[in-house]
């Protein structure tokens, strides 16, 4: 088994370590992070409605952090790693498929009991959440989709690649293989540079220390190798609460197009928002959190996340 991170030695410096907690949950330990809305910033009195946000493959609940200080104004908030990536434990294969992970996720929520009234994903954690919603495991009045994978690559991409995860997610010395070409601070930049996203050099530094670890790489190739989005794609038409998608003009990650076709999927499309941001590319929530959280947390004031209950 590829090595992991380990808290007590990679965590050392992770950022706010105090408002870590590991729980077991689903078959995954998950790590977590939960914060209570800062009153000292907003006048807002009563419970603070829970957002909870989940990450893309290959990041971790890190990318979160440049847009805590807008959120928390507004919301609890809750992150995880997702199984297999940073400090959260790899799961059986069962569990690294979309309905497997989501089943697990709803799992934690269930265990901390937390019902969580906005969810926020970014990438394939936008078709987490989006899995979730449909299988009953989280029931929001708001998801919000920034630069969400919902498609499956296309062209000779969406043939060749997902047999190569498979390949790689089996082969014991591959995850070891990347984390060390990761070695070099060059692969690490052109990575992020893949993206269409420009990261000042500490959001590089965490990516960099991911992505040099086997355990994380493992938990990113068994994600890509088992996840099939095509069903969710036939049942997204039938999400519940109300979608919001925000894509980036400069993502080279997962084209912008594609949210006009998911919104053209709805009968009505006028019932999905989408939002486009101009300047920014994958990681748009780590290049301007500002920017991002705003439109978040206007998003929520319109589907009534603030109302009094």
């Amino acid at each position: 088994m590829a090595e992991r991170l380990d808290w007590t030695r990679d965590g050392r410096d992770w950022p706010h370590r105090e408002a870590s907690q590991f729980v077991e949950a689903g078959g995954v330990r998950w790590h977590v992070q939960r914060f209570s809305r800062d009153v000292s910033a907003t006048q807002a009195t009563g419970p603070a409605p829970l957002a909870l946000l989940l990450h893309g493959t290959g990041a971790s609940g890190h990318s979160w952090v440049p847009m805590l200080p807008w959120l928390r104004q507004h919301f609890d908030v809750m992150t995880v790693d997702l199984p297999g990536h940073a400090f959260s434990s790899l799961p059986a294969a069962r569990q690294s498929t979309l309905p497997g992970m989501a089943q697990a996720a709803g799992a934690l929520l269930q265990s901390l009991g937390a019902q969580p009234e906005v969810v926020i994903g970014h990438s394939a954690g936008a078709a987490l959440g989006a899995r979730m919603c449909l299988d009953g495991h989280v029931k929001p009045g708001l998801l919000i989709s920034l630069n969400g994978a919902f498609l499956p690559l296309g062209g000779l991409a969406g043939v060749v690649f997902p047999p190569v995860a498979k390949v790689m997610a089996a082969l014991p010395f591959a995850p070891r293989f990347f984390a060390g070409q990761a070695s070099d601070p060059r692969s690490v930049e052109r990575l992020i540079d893949s993206t269409g996203s420009t990261l000042d050099a500490e959001g590089r530094a965490f990516y960099a220390r991911l992505v040099r670890n086997p355990g994380h790489v493992a938990g990113a190739l068994a994600m890509m190798a088992n996840w099939d989005v095509n069903p969710l794609l036939r049942d997204l038409p039938r999400l519940a609460p109300r979608l919001v998608l925000v894509v980036a003009d400069k993502d080279l990650t997962v084209p912008p197009a594609q949210g006009t076709r998911v919104r053209s999927m709805w009968p009505d499309p006028s019932a999905v928002e989408l939002h486009r941001l101009k300047g920014l590319g994958h990681l748009a929530h780590e290049e301007d959190p500002a920017q991002v959280a705003a439109l978040c947390i206007e998003a929520a004031r319109a589907a009534g996340v603030f109302a009094p209950h």
